[in-house]
């Protein structure tokens, strides 16, 4: 009997090691469980990750104040306690206004894996991706000038911000941007996918594993592949239109290119593509086998999908909601108007 398990154990070590170097030669890479190996991944040369940057990164990320409402903060459009965005189609910021591209707010969680940032992928990098929302009108409406005032206004801030880079640092708006984005690195999720990839064959059930065959077979890793399952940048409507494609006025770059959502907690942030007009994951996975593939998949190859990417869904960090310190006289009061 022990020979007849060992067996079966065996065959089943050998069939999850041949799925994993499947997948491996699709594109699909695990986040590694080695935290040095995570680090170098993560961080930036020109921008080091230190606990002291992570801590006061948090405190800016949930901060109202460096709006012009006072009302807005990063976690806003990129709440940490659900999928790490809204859940709406078009994000809301300044005055309750709606993107007016009609642009739905991407996840925050593991953007660190993606290649550019932003739908049309004009930033490269989180840091610098930090500075724009904050400065769009529709969104938190400031002015760099308003943020460092804010900051500096506050001796608890400008404490810490020494601390993080040293007494002599001048505290400027891309220095504010570059913190909230080291924090924003830190923002990683490991999954099951993750732990059967690195060697644990009972890390995902039958019926996602059955999903990762599919999701390879019928092509979807040909964009959605990497660390991130996504976060590259690829042409939209290869072989049909997108049939809400004239929802807001969005074509993507100047070459036509999109960038590719992760996939990583792609059950959590619903509604999908870049304009949120698809309310299923079902449907989403429908569509853009559609217009990306050029075939209609059937229902059991959408359900057989749909199991794997539940593989995806990560354990977040614990992000324990920060004290912030007070307002006082010297700091800039909101402005609704």
């Amino acid at each position: 009997m022990k020979k007849i398990v060992a067996l079966a154990f065996t065959a089943a070590s050998l069939i999850a090691s041949s799925l994993v170097q499947d997948a491996r030669n699709a594109g699909l890479q695990p986040i590694p469980e080695s935290q040095s190996e995570l680090l170098k991944l993560i961080d930036n040369p020109k921008n080091p990750i230190t606990k002291a940057k992570v801590e006061l990164g948090k405190k800016l990320y949930f901060d109202p104040r460096l709006s012009k409402s006072g009302l807005i903060s990063c976690n806003t459009c990129h709440n940490l306690s659900k999928g790490g965005d809204d859940g709406m189609a078009a994000a809301i910021g300044h005055k309750w206004t709606a993107n007016p591209h009609h642009l739905s707010s991407p996840t925050v969680y593991n953007a660190v894996f993606n290649d550019k940032q932003f739908w049309d992928g004009r930033s490269p990098d989180l840091e610098d991706q930090a500075q724009g929302p904050i400065q769009a009108t529709p969104e938190m409406a400031a002015t760099p000038e308003h943020v460092v005032a804010v900051v500096t206004s506050m001796p608890a801030y400008v404490k810490e911000f020494k601390k993080a880079y040293g007494k002599d640092i001048k505290i400027t708006f891309k220095k504010v941007a570059d913190t909230i984005g080291t924090f924003e690195r830190t923002l990683v999720t490991p999954a099951p996918f993750d732990k059967f990839m690195n060697g644990c064959p009972s890390a995902m059930t039958k019926e996602q594993k059955e999903g990762l065959k599919t999701f390879i077979q019928v092509g979807c890793a040909s964009c959605h592949n990497g660390v991130g399952i996504g976060g590259g940048m690829n042409t939209m409507n290869v072989t049909a239109k997108y049939k809400y494609m004239n929802i807001g006025d969005f074509k993507g770059d100047k070459n036509g290119m999109v960038k590719v959502p992760t996939l990583r907690n792609v059950t959590e942030t619903a509604p999908y593509f870049h304009n949120g007009m698809i309310p299923t994951l079902r449907g989403a996975i429908k569509e853009m086998a559609r217009i990306q593939l050029g075939t209609k998949l059937s229902d059991k190859q959408v359900k057989s999908i749909e199991a794997f990417l539940g593989a995806l869904d990560g354990k977040k960090p614990y992000i324990r909601v920060p004290m912030l310190p007070a307002s006082n006289a010297k700091t800039p009061r909101p402005v609704v108007k």
